[in-house]
């Protein structure tokens, strides 16, 4: 692992662990994000993404196993990786005091890009962002999602060919979300590879693959539709009756049926054996006088699958699922 070569790979990962103290931060990870893919790290917080990402970085050294960005290693070259990366996090190392211009000559600076390009490279992140009209703003007057597409801006300056966004919507409304996204797939489209982490779940549709991490492990890894296709054992009916709560109730400890939660104006019934169970369910309702107006397979969000992925390893576990 001597230099960027011409690996296909952007990130690799092999048998990684982080511990401090007796506590194990990132338990045995193993992954590789070829180059021009946007990989999203999911999981709530405190499951290990942040830790890992910053071994990626060169900011912290693996406990043991071997890591590479950019064909370099990231216990002994460190300072090549950060030279050759972007990074950007949910604190947005930006100054609050300067304007956007500002900001962004400051970061030119850090980042060495070169004199002679130094123009031209403000200039794309300044129609990039959309914030040409605001270069002369104070950066502490810019709304949050004004802020976060000038922190990409600065972090991808050096237009380095691996950017890292830990948690990088995090605070910022919906709308800005979408459209930061937005401007991931369009980077991502110039050939740069985008390793992102978020414990947003509807986020999870826009990376092309994805890890599933939790208390440390990876415990699911692939494409989103991928996943959905693999949820562990059982299925997902949305049912619609004109009395929800009375359903619930008629449902409670059927032979096949999982869970009942409230979704919208129905219900998602989480249950084993699609046809048998969904039978079983209509003769019941019917017994007890409710009509059903709708009761079909439904595709699940990422959501459902983390959480039966999650229940599934605190049974492994033998632990109460949180």
């Amino acid at each position: 692992m001597n230099g960027a070569n011409g690996n296909h790979w952007a990130v690799e990962i092999d048998d990684m662990v982080k511990q401090f103290g007796a506590f194990v931060a990132v338990d045995h990870v193993s992954l590789a994000v070829p180059k021009g893919e946007i990989f999203g790290f999911l999981g709530p917080n405190g499951a290990g993404k942040s830790t890992t990402i910053r071994m990626l970085c060169g900011l912290l050294t693996p406990t043991s196993g071997r890591g590479s960005v950019n064909g370099f290693d990231v216990a002994t070259q460190p300072e090549d990786i950060r030279r050759s990366i972007g990074y950007m996090s949910q604190k947005f190392s930006l100054y609050d005091d300067l304007t956007v211009e500002e900001n962004i000559d400051f970061f030119t600076g850090i980042y060495g890009v070169p004199r002679g390009e130094r123009k031209e490279r403000k200039d794309y992140v300044l129609g990039m962002a959309n914030l040409a009209e605001r270069r002369g703003a104070l950066t502490r007057t810019l709304a949050g999602g004004w802020k976060q597409r000038l922190a990409l801006g600065c972090a991808i300056l050096h237009d380095p060919p691996v950017l890292f966004l830990d948690e990088p919507t995090s605070g910022v409304d919906p709308i800005a979300r979408r459209a930061f996204w937005d401007l991931i797939h369009s980077l991502a489209r110039t050939g740069h590879t985008i390793f992102v982490s978020t414990h947003y779940m509807d986020e999870a549709e826009y990376c092309h693959r994805l890890a599933l991490m939790y208390r440390g492990k990876v415990i699911a890894l692939g494409a989103p539709a991928e996943l959905k296709r693999a949820l562990p054992e059982h299925s997902l009916l949305q049912l619609e009756t004109g009395q929800p709560l009375e359903t619930m109730r008629a449902l409670e400890g059927l032979a096949g049926v999982r869970e009942v939660a409230v979704f919208g104006g129905g219900l998602h019934v989480t249950v084993d054996g699609d046809a048998e169970t969904a039978a079983r369910m209509r003769a019941k309702l019917a017994a007890a006088g409710i009509q059903v107006n709708r009761l079909e397979h439904i595709e699940p969000s990422m959501e459902d699958v983390f959480v039966a992925m999650i229940e599934t390893e605190e049974r492994k576990a033998g632990r109460p699922a949180a």
